[in-house]
This record gives structure tokens, C-alpha cells and sequence, in this order.
């Protein structure tokens, strides 16, 4: 079966944090908006992450980001779970600190309705991340 896109408008994103809490210019709701000129841009500090509560329960497969290099993270954690139980380990990803779509993160295929990314070792000094796409593809259950 093909891979689809997970995320959708009545997917629940949060985010740990925005630059200088400007939602409107660095917002989570620019992860998706599939312009190249916006992006979700993180205050400074250790481990941001995003979350993605799915509508409904998804098989996740594989995951694409694009960073804005000197702003990426050298370790991503990949947490999951079903509805009302604790989130679990999936698997760690080691991104590349350049500015290309990476679509090369092929995940343990998981049953969840919950996505925890943590960002976890930022290249930039500050601990800042910036994520100009963030794409789950796998299977609607």
C-alpha cells in the first residue's frame, strides 16, 4: 500500500516553544503550510520538540523534515502511544545539519495515536531549532 500523509487540519500540534513568542511569524501551524518562505522556529533552550495528536489511530512509516542548517538537530527521539497510555521510545534519528528536505527516516512501523518528536542536540549554540516542514506518511487505520 502507498504511503499517505497523516497529518491533517484536525490533527492537535503543540510545540515547546516559539521564538520571542511570535506565533504569528514563527508558529507550529508553519510546519505544514507547505511554503518554502515559513517556518516553526523555536526559542532557545534544551530538547524542543513537537508533538501530533492524529484524529485517529495511524501506522507511521516514515518521516520527512527540513531544517534551516546551523538551526537542525544531531539527535531526534520518535516517542508514540495510543490513546491514554504513556508514550514509548519508537526510534532515534540522526538528521543531517543542511537546509534539503530529508525524507531518508524510515521508522519502525508503529500503531499509535499520539507523536512525540524531541529535538535533542541542536547544532546551534543557543539550543534553537528551525523546522521549515515537518511530514508523517504512513497508513490510516
Amino acid at each position: 500500500m502507498a504511503l499517505e500523509p497523516l497529518i491533517c487540519a484536525a490533527t492537535a500540534t503543540r510545540v515547546s516553544s516559539v521564538l520571542n513568542r511570535d506565533g504569528k511569524q514563527f508558529g507550529k501551524q508553519h510546519l505544514f503550510d507547505g511554503s518554502e518562505e515559513t517556518c516553526w522556529n523555536s526559542d532557545q533552550g534544551i530538547c524542543q520538540w513537537v508533538t501530533l495528536d492524529f484524529p485517529g489511530t495511524v501506522k507511521v512509516s516514515q518521516l520527512q523534515l527540513q531544517f534551516q542548517g546551523g538551526f537542525s538537530s544531531r539527535l531526534c527521539t520518535l516517542e508514540g502511544c495510543r490513546r491514554g497510555e504513556e508514550l514509548v521510545k519508537i526510534s532515534e534519528l540522526y538528521p543531517e545539519d543542511i537546509n534539503a528536505m530529508q525524507i531518508s527516516f524510515q521508522v519502525e512501523e508503529t500503531v499509535l495515536d499520539k507523536l512525540k518528536l524531541t529535538f535533542g542536540n541542536s547544532t546551534d549554540f543557543f539550543g534553537r531549532i528551525v523546522l521549515y516542514h515537518l511530514g508523517v506518511l504512513g497508513e490510516k487505520l
